[in-house]
């Protein structure tokens, strides 16, 4: 990121959590929380008025909910990153904010020092996903063998080193880090990035990488 500061806005409608958060986000020198609102239409309105760099969204809330508001600062010309902000007995809606255009997603229970650094890495526009938490809800897909044979069949089309790149996402790897790992440059990762979204159809890393997750590459070391 070009700024030195990195402006957060939080959502959620509980004041404590908002405190918490505000409180530990507030500690790192990098991060700025630049506003605390409570319910989605407060989110949409912060969104305009602030231009924040990344949006830690509750997902359930009262009156316009989290969903409704990542539907509509996603539809945004120049929308920030979006953090949804859940528990772990929301799986369901974790999984419709990714549809929706979430960037990916954190526990409320994620540790201070992991809030900071995945907070960071949201905002530097890499893949925010619990790779344990992200396990334990596509395990609670009561179809989840279905659900990996029709992501399977999308990935059908993917070269060798197609596959290769998406596992680095699913990862949430960089693309440097990616480029590292398979011998290139960062910048033909990240044309490799680009094809895949357009072929996997995906509107941005995250659902790729989720893509990744549900298809069962990340639980062999030689996928495909």
């Amino acid at each position: 990121m070009s700024r030195d500061l990195t402006r957060v806005l939080i959502v959620d409608d509980e004041p404590m959590v908002c405190a918490h958060l505000s409180t530990i986000l507030g500690s790192a020198p990098d991060i700025d929380v630049i506003d605390v609102v409570y319910d989605g239409a407060a989110a949409v309105e912060s969104v305009l008025r602030h231009q924040p760099d990344v949006v830690l969204m509750d997902l359930r809330m009262p009156g316009v909910d989290g969903l409704t508001a990542i539907e509509r600062i996603t539809a945004f010309r120049h929308p920030p990153v979006i953090v949804a902000l859940t528990t772990f007995d929301s799986d369901h809606h974790v999984f419709r904010a990714l549809n929706a255009g979430a960037a990916g997603f954190l526990l409320k229970s994620t540790p201070p020092e992991d809030l900071i650094d995945l907070v960071r890495v949201a905002a530097d526009g890499h893949t925010v996903l619990s790779p344990a938490a992200t396990r334990r809800l596509l395990a609670t897909a009561a179809d989840r063998q279905q659900s990996q044979n029709r992501v399977l069949a999308r990935l059908d089309g993917l070269t060798e080193r197609e596959v290769q790149v998406l596992v680095g996402i699913g990862e949430g790897l960089s693309n440097a880090r990616i480029g590292a790992r398979l011998y290139l440059t960062e910048a033909t990762v990240k044309g490799y990035v680009s094809r895949l979204l357009t072929k996997l159809d995906c509107a941005n890393r995250t659902q790729a990488g989720l893509l990744a997750q549900q298809a069962g590459l990340l639980e062999s070391p030689n996928p495909r």
